[in-house]
């Protein structure tokens, strides 16, 4: 439990550096290489979708191996270095400073006029077409993003860490990597990205729900809508082609009283999604702070939740 806490107050207060060689990209690398490699041996549609299950496998299970390995052999030299080697990657797998770091870049983008840099900055972590959004599509694509990566990033990395220490936390970021790097259904991944994207859905299945009872938790903390909060996530929980990010998403969207989802483009098509939330207020930038507030309080309650289960068990 120690390192969790002190990894976790590492991730606050370093976030991710971009010179820092931090563990997702290694994995992304190997991910990028694989399948070029795999690439060159498939010839079918069935071929496509079992390299798709190789590439799915063999990623998750080095991922995890590759941990576990360095954790053995920091142990077996001393404690002191093998809690150093621990929570150097519980800092690795948590993404609350850098989640909120990027989100207000946009907003100070956006409060000083300059749209063309919060589009260029929003393009940075979203998958949808950023260079048309006006400052409302800008806010509404940070906001769920800030909605989906409180799961994500947070508390699934969180909970897997409590569930299994860092081996199974660096494998849930690897199941991660790969949905955000091949989990598409365009004609590029519809096969060879089916495992990896119905495994993140398998993972993330049980944190996506409850982060949004967190959310709406700490809505309530910081000042917002909690009731609000647990009704728009019960009615618009489903209001997302992914089963799991409308869950957090519709848990924010009713906190903040603002209408998310609706018509997004990506890679020059419209995807028309059904809309989250109630409009009861127009989203603003002020809502992507707001938004980060409850994120950074989710993040701890999360924690705490984590804690007190162990202390229980």
């Amino acid at each position: 439990m120690f390192d969790i806490v002190m990894g976790y107050i590492a991730d606050l207060i370093f976030g991710d550096p971009y010179w820092f060689p931090h563990p997702v990209r290694f994995i992304g690398r190997f991910i990028s290489s694989f399948e070029n490699l795999l690439r060159r041996l498939v010839h079918s549609e069935t071929s496509e979708k079992i390299a798709g299950f190789i590439l799915t496998g063999v990623t998750v299970v080095i991922s995890y191996l590759v941990v576990w390995i360095l954790l053995k052999i920091s142990l077996s030299v001393s404690t002191l270095l093998f809690h150093i080697v621990n929570i150097f990657f519980i800092y690795t797998v948590l993404a609350t400073r850098c989640l909120g770091d990027e989100a207000k870049k946009i907003y100070r983008y956006l409060i000083n006029g300059d749209i063309n840099n919060a589009r260029k900055a929003l393009s940075y972590i979203v998958g949808r077409d950023t260079e048309k959004l006006d400052v409302q599509g800008i806010c509404r694509a940070v906001i769920e993003t800030v909605s989906e990566n409180t799961s994500d990033g947070i508390v699934a990395p969180l909970f897997y860490l409590f569930l299994g220490g860092v081996p199974l936390a660096m494998a849930y970021k690897a199941i991660n990597t790969l949905d955000s790097m091949v989990g598409y259904k365009n004609e590029r991944y519809i096969n060879m990205g089916m495992a990896s994207a119905r495994l993140d859905d398998i993972a993330n299945f049980i944190p996506a729900r409850l982060t949004s009872f967190l959310i709406a938790i700490a809505s309530f903390i910081t000042g917002l809508n909690p009731r609000r909060s647990l009704s728009i996530m019960l009615r618009d929980g489903r209001n997302n082609p992914s089963p799991n990010s409308g869950y957090p998403e519709a848990s924010m969207a009713g906190a903040l009283g603002v209408r998310l989802g609706g018509p997004s483009s990506y890679g020059g098509q419209i995807v028309e999604k059904p809309y989250i939330g109630d409009p009861e207020d127009t989203v603003t930038p002020e809502h992507i702070i707001l938004s980060t507030r409850v994120m950074y309080v989710t993040s701890l309650l999360a924690l705490i939740t984590g804690l007190i289960i162990q202390v229980i068990l």
